[in-house]
């Protein structure tokens, strides 16, 4: 029975430490994109190599 991927959700949380009232880091919003990015772009090669199958 083939597997049909709908709808991929991918939640990062980038830091550990979060102080009350503190923001985020400069480039911290470059940083969580870029894992995102990666995150897609490997999730994306998974399911490709499942097609070839």
């Amino acid at each position: 029975m083939p597997i049909v991927v709908d709808e991929v959700v991918i939640t990062v949380e980038v830091g550990g430490d979060s102080a009350a009232g503190a923001g985020p880091a400069p480039g911290a919003a470059q940083d969580a994109q870029e894992i995102v990015r990666e995150c897609v772009e490997r999730v994306l090669e998974i399911l490709a190599q499942r097609e070839e199958r």
